[in-house]
């Protein structure tokens, strides 16, 4: 090799070299930091208890049936309304119009002023075609609980079923049966800002 070229490549390691070293001395300030987020999900979850709320035998025109049961509110998030819809099977036609619900009341929201009925006087069969929120407050004085059911709350209610006597001949229900399903369909509040 010659010395032109010898020196021309010992310039160009050193360069290099020198380059490298500067490279590696250069600092600068840095500081990071790092979120880490969560999203968490409630829960709706709506009991009822006793799940059967009515099984009876036996039973005549004229005869009456009280029950109670409870709406409970097992879930973290807040229930605004429990939608009551009503279906049945029966083994002869026409029984669902000789079974009544005088009433069916949400004790916890039935005020000074009045009774909050979810249901009033209403045969099954005209039941089929209604929808009604069994925690609304109807009453036109709130004093203690509005509409809706809170998380880990729970509402009272009270129904009264009626085997109709209509005074006429109601032989064809001898030995009837009926099965009512009555489905409790809970909605969350809207939502808010968190």
């Amino acid at each position: 090799m010659s010395l032109k070229k010898k020196l021309a490549m010992s310039i160009a390691t050193g360069a290099l070299a020198v380059s490298m070293i500067g490279g590696g001395t250069y600092a600068y300030f840095n500081d990071v930091e790092t979120s880490v987020n969560q999203f968490a999900a409630g829960t709706l979850d709506l009991t009822l208890n006793p799940e059967t709320i009515i099984s009876v035998n036996k039973i005549k025109p004229g005869d009456w049936m009280d029950r109670t049961f409870a709406l409970e509110n097992t879930g973290s998030l807040d229930i605004s309304k429990v939608l009551l819809t009503t279906d049945y099977t029966e083994s002869v036609a026409g029984f669902g119009e000789h079974i009544v619900v005088d009433f069916l009341r949400n004790e916890d929201k039935s005020g000074v002023l009045g009774l909050s009925n979810v249901i009033t006087s209403k045969k099954l069969s005209e039941l089929k075609s209604m929808t009604a929120d069994a925690v609304e407050n109807k009453t036109f004085f709130q004093l203690w609980e509005g509409s809706g059911l809170e998380a880990g709350d729970t509402d009272n209610l009270y129904v009264k079923f009626r085997f109709n006597e209509n005074n006429q001949d109601q032989n064809a229900y001898q030995n009837a049966t009926l099965e009512l399903k009555w489905k409790f369909d809970a909605k969350q509040t809207a939502g808010a800002s968190k």
